[in-house]
């Protein structure tokens, strides 16, 4: 029998969603999937550093510029979409981060490529110390004076309040506006050294996946509340309503373009390094 592959990605709904059908066994001819859960903060440290042996990842869009020469970008499986970007919080409305110390969930996320884009574009000052933490120790740490602000993703959106907290920026707003093009979030790249068969059938079998969850949701629903963390079920199911859309079968040329123009304006202000021209190739 063929080994299992071995993939991490987190525990939030929109990844428990897409890869229901596929982890359960339930597409029809796909490579069997050896499970790891685990924060995006950790998958783009074990892209990054080539430690863990997983075969597929699910990684921030913002670590491709360094992977991109052992791992291949899967064009479907992940997060980009419209209306779906990171907020920068704070206790009080309009506060000025020159200075200031904001806690973010990963120095290598997409969420914090995108702050920084923006604060270049309208924080008048240097933005102050910047703390990495999980993504759900943020809001509190807010709320607390940890911290003066914090950039926080997924379904944060819908519950920041809940914190007393104000929504100083969207950074997805300022993306889309700025740019026109989608926000690229989270992406799936899998070992380039599986081979172009391999990469292929795990395309397949990604895009089959989350068009059996659209088909029939109600089979991926224990799948999904088992990993949402005691997440409200209505906030699970924004939250996959967000993330999970027409990017996730098929980046297609807009998604492409969203990831391209992203890394290379964030090369061009010297944020990661430059993309070859075929780094985002797929067999």
């Amino acid at each position: 029998m063929t080994p299992k592959l071995k993939i991490a990605y987190s525990p939030c709904p929109n990844d428990t969603f897409v890869f229901d059908a596929w982890a359960h066994g339930r597409v029809p001819g796909a490579p069997r999937l050896d499970v790891t859960f685990a924060d995006i903060d950790l998958t783009n440290g074990w892209a990054e550093r080539g430690t863990g042996d997983y075969d597929v990842l699910k990684v921030s869009y913002a670590v491709l510029p360094w992977v991109l020469d052992e791992y291949a970008l899967l064009p479907c499986g992940g997060a980009l979409g419209r209306g779906c970007g990171p907020l920068v919080l704070t206790r009080e409305p309009g506060v000025d981060l020159t200075g200031k110390t904001v806690a973010v969930p990963s120095e290598r996320s997409t969420a914090y490529l995108l702050f920084r884009l923006w604060a270049a574009d309208v924080v008048t000052g240097e933005v102050g110390d910047v703390v990495v933490m999980p993504f759900h120790e943020i809001m509190p740490a807010v709320r607390d004076g940890k911290v003066d602000a914090g950039l926080v993703i997924h379904e944060a959106r819908f519950t920041y309040q809940n914190y007393g907290l104000h929504a100083l920026a969207d950074m997805g707003a300022h993306w889309e506006d700025t740019t026109g093009l989608p926000i690229p979030l989270g992406a799936i790249i899998a070992r380039r050294s599986l081979g172009p068969d391999v990469l292929r059938s795990l395309a397949d079998a990604a895009r089959a996946s989350v068009r059996m969850a659209w088909d029939d949701p109600e089979v991926s629903r224990p799948y999904v509340r088992e990993h949402a963390q005691e997440m409200d079920p209505k906030v699970a199911d924004q939250h996959i309503g967000l993330y999970v859309n027409e990017f996730t079968a098929d980046l297609g040329e807009a998604g492409y373009a969203a990831v391209r123009g992203l890394l290379t304006r964030a090369a061009a202000e010297g944020l990661v390094p430059p993309l070859g021209p075929d780094a985002l190739s797929f067999p």
